[in-house]
């Protein structure tokens, strides 16, 4: 059994090849066809269970969100394919749009090559290439984790059949009237030239200015000259085409119906009142831009104004006007600024700090932009994706994000789906320019049915969400069968899906419109809204800050089960979860543990017969119970989704209940001088428990614990990936609170006599008398446990009963319903002791005291690092707990 102990000196990392032992493990798993659709047994033989990935970019690397959300589905595929499901996990990459198109336009010009050069034809290979060379690169790490997907069948969002999915979706709802093509304000990427669906646009905080700018009316009105407008975007005043007030604003009630004359590009627009104006912000009157703000755009409509687009795709000022043309929107907001105050029409300027929409992608800042598009008439589908949700057909985790869910769907518009690409799903709508015949067409039309001149095709792609949306059904053979597709028929809809909160609207909504639309069905049962993983400055991580962490390199310092079961041990019902690198070290000892637990029973199983595990003492009896709850609890915190509730229950029981305590009670049982027939059934119940233990583990720690289980002498299946899962209704028979309440108090009393040990320093070797307080009932049931207590304290003279009183000199520690006293006198020097203990306390208190100080002085805080910050919080509460420790020792002493 490989070893990996912590290095010398207390290093976290270790000189060891982790992937080098799990990676055979891994191979052994896939080439035995696990990974696949696995037959089903037990009483769920004819169930099924699928997962679908959330298909990673073909641009991207594993990092810490995928491989939390990665453990998270591993662990439930796993269990249930123990559990005797028909299993699969989906896998498969996105062709990701303008991710993709962005790195391979750099990998481009830095040959010196323009896409725009080589056309677009060369440009979609030059694509596909980039995806042959670094396409496999995520799916690979995703393997180092030990994932179990169905890598023999692995889909991709532009393979043939996914690709005629997508054409055949929006064929249908083109003929249905769900997409339609428009004009509209859209957010447009000048960075990326092409649209950018709301959902995808990302705010940031932005200091910035107000101006207030001085429109001249043509005619005076009761002696007014002019009006003031505030705005935030002056360069965008070449495009007005009016100024909006409130109908209740009584300052500009006579101004209605008048006109002003737009300085600069002298037009005439017209003064009208609209209840969406604010009579409180600025100055009451709104300057209007149809075609570069959606607010405007609806006044326009509403109002019949003309909509004039000022910037080109790049967002440089179109030809027309003067001077600025070709300016971009910087240098034409300074230009159209100067001119206002060089014409005396500069009112005035204020700080205004306000929230600016980016490209989630370049973050390029966005330009709202008239542009015709295609859109999905959304109306038409999310009342069914609302109900299944409402009613709780699909159910959410944890269920605050159901409400979260019902209220975007409630506020959802139309959906711009073309993207202004090369490389993407590009759009099956045919037109005919000799007879203006156009349609959309699942298969290519080359000439035209009505008159038989050639056709072209729409030059713009599908944003990337539009073929993400069919990822459940279209990966299960829907594109050419529909829903009497034999895999889609026998395991649709999927059992749950795991993903991060900020993609909920973007895909998860979508995915539910889609299937209910193309399926009649809901994608999926279960919704599991993972926690965002943030730095250890509880900031995100970003290669700006510096505070990103690399899960492959977390994986060969602390193996892939170190990382797993660290990321699970941290997740709570919270929205973030801040990275402790810890919790991966403690993961990556507490495997060290299992296998040397593991090493510990396979050691002594001289003389073993395979048979019936049967608890004969007091203490099998206490694990056989404590087992039974563990697997209810585990089953529990499985079935609500609950993985660090999971992983902590687990690491409890291993840790404490069965290294630290049954095999200790086990022991002496399995001494070459012990009973022969009491050490075969102290070796059936170590190896039975180790079994069970292991396979609720399997599910997160999978590699260590499928290399213990080839050691085993007895197995239930050939690998542990496929061996049953632990029944909880068989174990129940073994809950037994008696002896749980027994080896409860040992487990106190002895941990109690074993502190006060190594408080006043005093060997194991000495022994030491002690004495027990409880009740009459717990007394009795302790009583009959003296000899193990005796025996793993090294306790002499041992009174427990309910009258006990406190002996001279002892030291005592307060338990669940009892109090344990160890007998001092004789073995220390109590007022050497005191003194000792006082000398300490001072210099404790007086360090606690400097660093209280110091982090109490605003300075410190404001120009330290937040790392030093921490470092020293963190001594100061380590110092803290030694005071404590110290006062309680002094407090007992007297």
């Amino acid at each position: 059994m490989a070893d990996n102990q912590a290095a010398p000196g207390g290093d976290k990392k270790v000189a060891y090849d982790f992937a080098a032992h799990e990676r055979p493990l891994f191979e052994a798993w896939r080439d035995a066809g696990y990974f696949q659709r696995t037959p089903g047994f037990g009483e769920h033989a004819d169930d099924a269970y699928t997962i679908v990935i959330p298909p990673p970019n073909v641009t991207g690397v594993l990092h810490l969100g995928h491989a939390l959300n990665d453990t998270i589905q591993d662990a439930c595929i796993r269990r249930a394919r123990m559990q005797g499901y028909q299993t699969r996990w989906i896998l498969g990459t996105d062709h990701a749009g303008i991710a993709t198109q962005t790195k391979v336009d750099k990998h481009l010009a830095e040959q010196g090559i323009s896409r725009r050069e080589i056309g677009r034809e060369a440009f979609i290979e030059a694509c596909q290439e980039w995806r042959r060379d670094y396409g496999g690169r995520i799916v690979s790490q995703i393997a180092a984790m030990g994932c179990s997907c169905d890598y023999a069948d692995e889909q991709f969002t532009m393979s043939p059949e996914f690709s005629r999915a997508v054409r055949r979706v929006f064929t249908d709802w083109y003929h249905e009237g769900l997409i339609y093509r428009g004009k509209r304000i859209v957010n447009w990427c000048p960075h990326c030239t092409t649209a950018i669906a709301d959902d995808e646009a990302e705010y940031e905080d932005e200091k910035g200015h107000l101006w207030h700018l001085r429109y001249p009316l043509v005619e005076p009105v009761d002696g007014r000259e002019y009006l003031v407008v505030a705005t935030t975007r002056p360069e965008t005043m070449l495009g007005d085409t009016g100024v909006a007030v409130s109908p209740s604003d009584e300052r500009y009630r006579d101004l209605v119906g008048a006109t002003v004359r737009l300085p600069i590009v002298d037009r005439e627009i017209p003064v009208f009142s609209d209840f969406y104006v604010d009579a409180e912000f600025g100055t009451g009157c709104v300057k209007v831009t149809p075609a570069h703000d959606p607010n405007d755009f609806a006044m326009g409509e509403r109002n019949g104004l003309e909509k004039i687009n000022v910037f080109d795709e790049t967002a440089h000022v179109v030809e027309g006007f003067g001077r600025f043309s070709g300016m971009s929107r910087e240098e034409a907001r300074e230009a159209v600024v100067a001119e206002f105050e060089a014409l005396g029409l500069l009112e005035s300027v204020e700080d205004h700090d306000h929230s600016v929409m980016h490209c989630y992608r370049c973050h390029t800042t966005l330009e709202p932009w008239l542009s015709e598009q295609w859109f999905v008439a959304v109306d038409g589908l999310k009342e069914a994706a609302a109900r299944v949700v409402a009613d709780g057909t699909i159910k959410f985790h944890p269920a605050r994000w159901a409400q979260v869910y019902l209220d975007w769907m409630e506020n959802l518009k139309d959906w711009c789906i073309s993207r202004q690409l090369w490389w993407g799903h590009q759009i099956p709508l045919y037109y005919c320019d000799a007879c203006g015949w156009q349609d959309a067409s699942v298969d290519p039309v080359d000439t035209c049915p009505v008159c038989g001149a050639p056709t072209r095709q729409d030059e713009d792609v599908l944003d990337t969400w539009f073929s993400s949306q069919l990822w459940p059904f279209a990966t299960q053979g829907w594109a050419e069968q529909g829903v009497d597709a034999p895999e889609l028929a026998a395991y649709y809809p999927t059992q749950v899906l795991s993903t991060a909160r900020d993609i909920m609207g973007l895909w998860v909504a979508r995915m539910v419109m889609a299937s209910e639309s193309c399926t009649g069905q809901i994608p999926f049962e279960n919704v599991i809204i993972h926690p965002t993983v943030m730095g250890a400055d509880g900031k995100p991580m970003s290669k700006s800050r510096g505070n990103g962490v690399d899960p492959v390199q977390l994986m060969a310092d602390y193996s892939a089960d170190g990382m797993r079961f660290g990321l699970l041990m941290q997740v709570t019902g919270a929205q973030a979860m801040r990275f402790d690198e810890q919790k991966i070290e403690g993961s990556r000892n507490f495997a060290n543990k299992i296998r040397n637990a593991a090493r510990f029973v396979l050691m002594h199983l001289d003389g073993y017969e395979p048979g019936a595990p049967e608890p004969v003492t007091p203490a099998d009896k206490w694990i056989f119970s404590r087992l039974a709850a563990l697997v209810e609890a585990v089953d529990a915190a499985y079935e609500g989704y609950e993985f660090g509730e999971m992983t902590r229950a687990l690491y409890r029981f291993f840790w404490n209940e069965l290294c630290d305590w049954y095999i200790e009670f086990s022991k002496a049982r399995l001494a070459d001088d012990a009973d022969p027939a009491d050490r075969l059934a102290c070796q059936r119940n170590l190896v039975f428990v180790l079994d069970q233990a292991l396979r609720l583990l399997h599910p997160v720690m999978p590699f260590v614990t499928e290399e213990i289980y080839q050691e085993m002498p007895e197995k239930a299946a050939p690998m542990l990936i496929i061996a049953p899962w632990p029944d909880a209704r068989a174990l129940a028979a073994w809950r037994d609170e008696e002896a749980e309440r027994a080896i409860e108090m040992v487990c106190e009393a002895v941990g109690a006599i074993r502190s006060a040990r190594s408080r006043y320093g005093l060997s194991p070797k000495t022994v030491l008398d002690a004495a027990v307080k409880a009740d009459a009932a717990d007394a009795a049931l302790l009583g009959e446990q003296a000899a193990l207590i005796r025996s793993l304290a090294n306790v002499g003279e041992l009174a427990v009963g309910a009258d006990v009183v406190k002996p001279a000199g002892s030291s005592a520690a307060v338990g669940a319903g009892i109090e344990v006293y160890t007998c001092l006198a004789g073995h220390v020097d109590f007022d050497a002791e005191r003194a000792r203990l006082a000398k300490e306390q001072a210099k404790l208190a007086a360090d606690v005291a400097k660093l209280e100080k110091k982090l109490s002085n605003p300075g410190f805080l404001a120009k330290a690092a937040p790392e030093i910050v921490a470092k020293d919080q963190a001594k100061r509460d380590e110092l803290a707990d030694k005071l404590a420790r110290v006062e309680a020792s002094l407090a007992e002493l007297g």
